[in-house]
């Protein structure tokens, strides 16, 4: 079993200390990790029965790579134990909190750690509102807290409505059906929807949108580009590519569409005409990470054809000039606005090497003069 060093993680390191320092005991009938993430800390004991759930797919392939069997949503199995990383989103956290315990097996716990700059102290609130008395150990500068063995929830009512939290719905957009928890959840963002209005309606052929989230560029390009007869979606976050396959549905028939769960900076298995994109620029942890958006700019010009097209978003004070120039040979700010910047950036077309002059054959001059 190969295990991948991440960087330093406190609070999966806190997680689990109520774990290493003996407060509790791992138990033998399975535990269920939700949001999980691979670490140090995860290995430095065994771990008999560990199943995770991770939805994000850098964070999902570091736990495949580690040997960490991966579960589903629709996983039925009722554990003793339930660990998470409660996400920032409050309605998503809620309603993974309410799935935490209705995961539990009789008699099982919860255990949830938050790091303090990410509502740690709201976070443990929630959970012992539905689910009673909770211990907690403050270390890290984060929090982790656990409950009593259950046998139910404490407010059976407010589970099942925070479980609802999760729910798809549609948005402000009629097209558009959304969930807590993916980028822009509950709106259109204002950056994307700058560069659907910017988009060129001869954009034509192959075409990827990098980062798709709820398919909002998609749906754009596809209805402003009457050209495009292909489109791949490309998004990390599953449960925004399920969302991406609903609002998507309608166009089946008007281009040939794939969905593909993949971490944009690992590249793209082909070649395309078109890429649309509003690279994310910080992590899950609202970090910023101006490098992610670089590499999108990079990745998006090694998959283009010669002549092909990137249509680009980003906020205007992002550093990603320097990419562009050295990746692109015709770069151009088409529109700024509200602190963003539309860009589109053309590959380069090789330019066709001289023949060189062919050796003067004397010979044949004087055949040719006779």
């Amino acid at each position: 079993m190969s295990v991948r060093m991440r960087d330093a993680d406190p609070a999966l390191e806190t997680l689990l200390l109520p774990l290493a320092e003996g407060r509790l005991d791992w138990p033998a009938g399975g535990v269920l990790f939700l949001r999980a993430r691979d670490g140090w800390p995860l290995h430095a004991a065994p771990r008999p029965g560990l199943v995770a759930e991770q939805s994000f797919r850098p964070d999902a392939q570091a736990l495949e790579a580690s040997g960490i069997e991966l579960v589903g949503p629709g996983d039925a199995r009722r554990y003793p134990l339930v660990m998470l990383l409660p996400p920032r989103q409050r309605d998503e956290s809620r309603a993974l909190m309410a799935r935490a315990l209705a995961s539990l097996a009789p008699g099982g716990r919860v255990l949830a750690c938050v790091p303090n700059s990410e509502g740690a102290r709201s976070a443990e609130q929630d959970l012992a509102a539905i689910a009673g008395p909770v211990e907690t150990i403050s270390k890290n500068k984060c929090r982790v807290f656990w409950t009593a063995p259950l046998t139910a929830a404490a407010d059976p009512a407010l589970a099942a409505r925070w479980q609802a939290l999760d729910d798809v719905r549609t948005i402000d957009d009629p097209r558009f059906a959304s969930r807590p928890g993916v980028f822009a959840w509950d709106r259109i963002d204002p950056a994307s929807r700058l560069l659907a209005e910017h988009l060129p309606d001869d954009l034509g052929g192959v075409a990827a949108d990098l980062g798709a989230g709820f398919g909002y560029l998609s749906v754009e390009l596809l209805e402003r580009c009457p050209g495009v007869a292909s489109l791949h979606l490309y998004e990390a976050e599953s449960r925004a590519l399920e969302l991406a396959r609903q609002n998507l549905a309608p166009f089946a028939q008007r281009a040939a569409l794939e969905f593909r769960w993949h971490d944009v900076t690992t590249g793209l298995p082909q070649a395309y005409d078109v890429i649309v994109t509003n690279p994310p620029f910080h992590t899950q942890s609202r970090a910023d990470r101006p490098d992610i958006g670089r590499r999108f700019i990079a990745v998006a010009a090694q998959a283009l054809r010669p002549g092909g097209r990137l249509w680009l978003v980003a906020n205007r004070h992002l550093p990603y000039e320097s990419v562009l120039d050295a990746s692109f040979g015709e770069v151009r700010t088409v529109a700024q606005r509200d602190g963003f910047k539309v860009i589109e950036a053309v590959k380069a077309i090789p330019a066709r090497p001289e023949r060189a002059p062919r050796p003067f054959d004397r010979t044949a001059a004087r055949n040719a003069h006779r």
